[in-house]
């Protein structure tokens, strides 16, 4: 069997990317209005500051506004609670982002539930939860919808499919399943305690793998031709020293076997930065008045 399809979602995203620029171009020349991104980081986790260094230099490249607010690793949460109101209630500001992990005196739920769910350009407050599984017109966590992207680039339609999603997080195993549904597939969510997870992911045409544990789905685990969407980021250090990006899925085993697989790094995660971008134009269209953008 020739090895899987590569699914590239750094050249998918480049492409979005390209869109939502012109579609921020259209705007600034029609409405004399750019959509604001705001971020917040608090403390010096060194990963969340390359995410947020990246996430504003992606947002400008697009033609974007980018705030940004620094907060110490100190700070209280009704410090960063009195900031997301002030956020809120700006009008400049079309989405609010809180960078995670918050330090350990901070709950992470307070401050989600406190952005207004118009900004919640993340689609982690329990509003857009709701209309995710429901109406389906709110704000859409941005992992799964750039799954849901790269999925329908590697698929001739995604009704009827049996998709195996592995892993139940409020971030991406919970969101994404309900983006399937909608699209018709028949879905079960498993995890890393479900019985007999190698023989049930071997019943997927989709495999969603998000459990967050470095390279747990061997190739033995994929169904032959099926399409792999690996959304785990997992730092690990060989027998050199040296340390390296891999993803939940054995990446070189599960190529042998899939039809279509996307890599890591250079897969899902370009697309979850460009579907922020996206959010963001959704946002300030709605809350503007204006038609959605054709992004």
């Amino acid at each position: 069997m020739a090895e899987a399809l590569r699914i590239d979602g750094k050249a998918v995203a480049a492409e979005l990317r390209g869109r939502i620029a012109a579609a921020a171009a259209r705007w600034r020349h029609g409405h004399a209005v750019a959509p604001a991104l705001a971020v917040v980081l608090v403390g010096e986790d060194p990963a969340s500051q390359v995410y947020v260094r990246n996430k504003a230099a992606a947002t400008r490249e697009a033609g974007l506004i980018s705030i940004e607010h620094r907060l110490p690793a100190t700070a209280d949460e009704a410090e960063i609670l009195a900031l997301v109101r002030r956020l809120n209630e700006d009008p400049q500001v079309d989405g609010i982002l809180v960078q995670l992990p918050l330090p350990p005196q901070v709950r992470a739920a307070a401050v989600t539930d406190a952005i207004d769910p118009a900004k919640d350009v993340d689609g982690f407050h329990v509003v857009n939860t709701g209309r995710l599984w429901t109406t389906g017109d709110g704000l859409v966590p941005c992992t799964p919808q750039g799954c849901m992207i790269l999925l329908r680039r590697a698929l001739d339609g995604l009704a009827g499919r049996h998709a195996v999603v592995v892993g139940r997080s409020q971030i991406v195993g919970k969101p994404m399943a309900a983006l399937l549904l909608a699209a018709d597939c028949t879905v079960t969510i498993a995890h890393s305690r479900t019985r007999e997870l190698p023989a049930l992911c071997r019943t997927a045409d989709i495999l969603v793998a998000a459990v967050g544990r470095p390279e747990m789905v061997r190739g033995d685990w994929i169904r032959p031709g099926a399409t792999v969407i690996d959304v785990g980021v997992n730092r690990v250090t060989g027998a050199d020293g040296k340390s390296r990006l891999v993803g939940d899925v054995a990446y070189g085993e599960a190529a042998a076997v899939a039809g279509a697989i996307t890599p890591v790094p250079g897969g899902v995660g370009p697309m979850t930065i460009a579907c922020l971008l996206r959010n963001t134009m959704l946002a300030a269209a709605r809350r503007r008045g204006l038609a959605a953008p054709d992004v």
